[in-house]
């Protein structure tokens, strides 16, 4: 059964959409873009869209919202286009979310649809 979205309050704060990250190419297939703020750990994991919402933002380990396309002071490159990122850095970043590829796996209800999700 696929999941189309992951409710969210309407009024969750979401400071992160004011940052500037600087998104590097991590070589993951699923997590294609990581980048380090301040000090956290960003990484950005693609979704089977459009029945997923595009994006879905990782912040330390821990799901923060799903994004449909960049916010307005995010410079999001194409994986292949961004500079790439130190494999060791990027290994760490994304191993806390590596289980994860699945839209909704992080809240334990992954979708198991074979063709948006791995």
């Amino acid at each position: 059964m696929s999941r189309t979205d992951i409710p969210e309050p309407p009024d969750a704060p979401r400071p992160e959409l004011d940052a500037r990250p600087d998104w590097q190419r991590t070589y993951h297939v699923c997590f294609p873009v990581a980048a380090v703020v301040g000090t956290q750990r960003w990484v950005l994991r693609i979704n089977g869209f459009p029945d997923h919402p595009l994006w879905t933002l990782f912040v330390d380990g821990v799901r923060r919202f799903d994004l449909e396309g960049s916010p307005p002071g995010w410079v999001l490159p194409a994986a292949d286009a961004a500079p790439p990122m130190d494999i060791d850095l990027a290994h760490d970043i994304i191993q806390p979310v590596a289980s994860y590829e699945a839209y909704g796996s992080e809240i334990g209800d992954p979708c198991d649809d074979p063709v948006c999700c791995p």
